[in-house]
C-alpha cells in the first residue's frame, strides 16, 4: 500500500474513428506523464475511439480493432512506467459498454462499465450501450479508486455505492461538450458528489471538437473539503500533474496543482466556435474555407473566426455584390480582408441575375417582382461559391446565425450553402457581443491579428440583406433585442404565452415569432452542422414534426 500518488490529469483531442491516432495520443500523454514522475495517467471518456463514436460502436469489426489496439497498449505499461486509465467501448458477455480501463504491468488490470446512459440532449448512448452494474473500487497499487463515468456523477447513486464499497479518491472520466455556464454546473455538481461522499474528486474531460459538439477541456480536481486543488486550461490539449498524499485520518489531500481560471462567456463562446470549426476543417482534411463576405456583421466575425481558427492563408472570402448592394457594404467587406490579413476576390451576380430573368421571363409574364427575385440573388451567391468550392478544394462557411435560423430567414440552396456553419447557434445579439469582444481582446491560440478585426461601422449600421433598395432586416422582424429574447423562451426554455409576455413582450409579436419558427422547420432539417454553444442547438437537441398543426401558442 503506499500513502504517496502522481496522478496526470490527460485532457486529450481524439478524432472519432482514429483508432491509431488515439491511441498514439495516450501513449504520447503516457510519455510525457512518465517523465514527469506520474503512477497513472487519466484519460477522458471513450477516448480510444473518440467521443460520441455513434453507431460506429455497434460494427463488429470496428470493435475488433479497438480491443486490439488496447491490448497492444496495455502490454507497452510492461515496462514499470505509469499506468493508464482510458475510456473505450468494451464487449463484455455479448453485450457493448461505454467502459474504463485501467492498464497496467502489462495487462488490462481492470474493467468498469458506465452505469447510467444519458439519452437527452446531444446523447444517444442507450440505443449503443448497455448500462453496466453498480461498480465497486478499482485496487491501484494499494489505493482504491472508484471510476464513475461521466453521466453517473450526474445523480448520487454510483458515488454512493462506491463510497459504500471503500473508494477513497473519486476518478471521473468525462466527454462534456461545451455550452455557456456548463463549467460552473460541473463544478457545483461535483462539489455535490463530494460533500456526499467525503471523497476527493478528478475530473478529465475531453477537449476539441466533433460535428456539432465542441468540447472544453477544463479538466479539475476537487479536495475532500470541496476545495478546487487543480484546475487545466480550456479549449486546448494539457496533461496536468496532480500529487497526491494519505493523511493521518486516511483522507487524500492534493498538494498544491495548476489552477487556470476559466474563461468569461464571452470569450469562451469565442474560442468554442474558433476550436469547433478548426477541428471541423482540419479532421476532414479540407485545405481551408471560403466564405461570402458581404459588409455585414455575420460575415464579418466568420471571417475573423476562420483566420483565427486556421490563419489568413487558409481563409478566402468573396464579395458578390448586386445592383442594390451599397457602396458602403463594399468598403466594410474590403475593410474586413484588409484587418484580417485573407484573400478577398470581388465577383458580381449581377450577370446570373440577368440570365435567370430572361429564363423565367416566359413563365413569370404577368407577375410583378416579388420574394423569388430576391431568392435568386441568394441562390446566385450559394451557386457561386459552390462553384469556388469544387473547383478549388476549399469547404464553404455558412455565415448565418441562429436567429435567422429560427425564423427561416436563410435561403435554401442560397446563403445555406456550405459544409459547416460556425455561427449556427449564436443569436444575432450574441454576434454583436462576441464581436465587440474580439475587437478588445484575442485568445489564447489565436491565428488572427490582435486589435480590431470588425469594421465599427460593420457593428453600428442597421443589419440588411440588400435583396432589394432601402431594405433593412426590422422591416418585417422585431428588434433583434427582442426578437432573440422570444426566441430564447420558446427554443431553450419551452415557455408559453404568459411566460414570455410577462417579460415585456406583445402577444401578438410571441405568436407571430413561434410561426415563423414553426415554418421554418423544414429549412432548418438541410442545415449544414454548426458548434453548440447554448442549452438547445436546432436539429440535434430540438427536434419538431415539419408537418405540424400546432401553429399557434396563443
Amino acid at each position: 500500500m503506499t500513502d504517496r500518488l502522481t496522478i496526470a490529469l490527460a485532457q486529450l483531442n481524439p478524432t472519432v474513428g482514429n483508432i491509431t491516432a488515439n491511441i498514439d495520443r495516450i501513449r504520447n500523454a503516457r510519455a510525457e506523464a512518465a517523465a514527469r514522475g506520474a503512477d497513472l495517467v487519466v484519460c477522458p471518456e471513450l477516448v480510444v475511439t473518440g467521443y460520441p463514436p455513434e453507431d460506429l460502436v455497434m460494427k463488429p469489426f470496428f470493435l475488433d480493432l479497438v480491443e486490439k489496439a488496447v491490448r497492444g497498449l496495455a502490454e507497452e505499461t510492461a515496462d514499470g512506467g505509469p499506468a493508464v486509465l482510458v475510456g473505450t467501448p468494451w464487449r463484455d458477455g455479448g453485450k457493448r459498454y461505454n467502459a474504463a480501463l485501467l492498464l497496467d504491468g502489462g495487462k488490462v488490470a481492470a474493467t468498469r462499465f458506465k452505469v447510467d446512459l444519458p439519452n437527452y440532449g446531444v446523447f444517444d448512448e442507450k440505443r449503443v450501450f448497455a448500462a453496466g452494474p453498480m461498480p465497486g473500487p478499482i485496487n491501484f497499487r494499494g489505493v482504491r479508486l472508484g471510476v464513475p463515468i461521466c453521466e453517473d456523477i450526474w445523480s448520487a447513486d454510483v458515488v454512493e455505492t462506491l463510497a459504500e464499497s471503500g473508494a477513497e479518491i473519486l476518478i471521473v472520466p468525462n466527454g462534456s461538450p461545451y455550452e455557456v455556464g456548463k463549467h460552473d454546473q460541473r463544478i457545483q455538481l461535483s462539489v455535490e458528489r463530494v460533500t456526499e461522499s467525503g471523497l476527493p474528486l478528478i475530473y478529465v474531460n475531453q477537449v476539441g471538437g466533433q460535428d456539432e459538439l465542441v468540447f472544453d477541456g477544463a479538466s479539475f480536481a476537487l479536495g475532500a473539503d470541496r476545495k478546487l486543488v487543480a484546475q487545466a486550461p480550456s479549449f486546448t490539449e494539457h496533461l496536468m500533474l496532480t500529487h497526491w498524499q494519505r493523511g493521518a485520518d486516511d483522507v487524500w489531500t492534493c498538494a498544491e496543482a495548476e489552477r487556470i481560471a476559466p474563461a468569461g462567456d464571452l470569450e469562451s463562446i469565442y474560442s468554442a466556435l474558433v476550436l469547433g470549426l478548426r477541428d471541423y476543417v482540419t479532421k476532414n482534411r479540407f485545405p481551408g474555407v471560403i466564405l461570402g463576405l458581404s459588409g455585414g456583421i455575420d460575415s464579418a466575425l466568420s471571417a475573423a473566426i476562420a483566420v483565427d481558427a486556421l490563419g489568413a492563408e487558409r481563409v478566402h472570402g468573396v464579395m458578390m455584390p448586386s445592383p442594390y448592394t451599397s457602396q458602403e457594404s463594399l468598403d466594410d467587406a474590403a475593410e474586413s480582408a484588409e484587418l484580417l490579413g485573407c484573400k478577398l476576390d470581388t465577383i458580381p451576380i449581377v450577370p446570373a441575375m440577368e440570365a435567370f430573368e430572361r429564363m423565367l421571363l416566359p413563365a413569370f409574364a404577368g407577375r410583378d417582382p416579388d420574394i423569388t427575385e430576391e431568392n435568386i440573388q441568394s441562390r446566385s451567391r450559394g451557386i457561386t461559391l459552390m462553384a469556388l468550392s469544387n473547383k478549388f478544394g476549399a469547404m464553404v462557411l455558412s455565415t448565418g446565425n441562429k436567429s435567422e435560423m429560427s425564423v427561416g430567414y436563410a435561403t435554401l440552396y442560397g446563403d445555406m450553402c456550405g459544409g459547416y456553419a460556425v455561427l449556427k447557434d449564436v443569436y444575432k445579439t450574441t454576434v454583436y457581443d462576441v464581436s465587440r469582444w474580439r475587437n478588445e481582446s484575442i485568445p489564447v491560440g489565436a491565428l488572427g491579428p490582435a486589435g480590431r478585426v470588425v469594421p465599427e461601422r460593420v457593428l453600428v449600421k442597421a443589419p440588411t440583406a440588400e435583396l432589394k433598395p432601402n431594405q433593412t432586416d426590422q422591416d418585417t422582424l422585431p428588434p433583434y433585442e427582442v426578437l432573440d429574447d422570444i426566441l430564447e423562451c420558446l427554443v431553450e426554455k419551452d415557455l408559453g404565452v404568459p411566460e414570455i409576455v410577462a417579460r415585456g413582450h406583445a402577444p401578438e409579436v410571441v405568436n407571430k415569432v413561434w410561426r415563423m419558427l414553426h415554418l421554418a422547420e423544414y429549412k432548418r432539417r438541410q442545415a449544414p452542422p454548426g458548434p453548440k454553444i447554448t442549452r438547445r442547438i436546432f436539429n440535434r437537441e430540438r427536434r419538431y414534426p415539419i408537418t405540424n398543426g400546432f401553429t399557434s401558442i396563443a
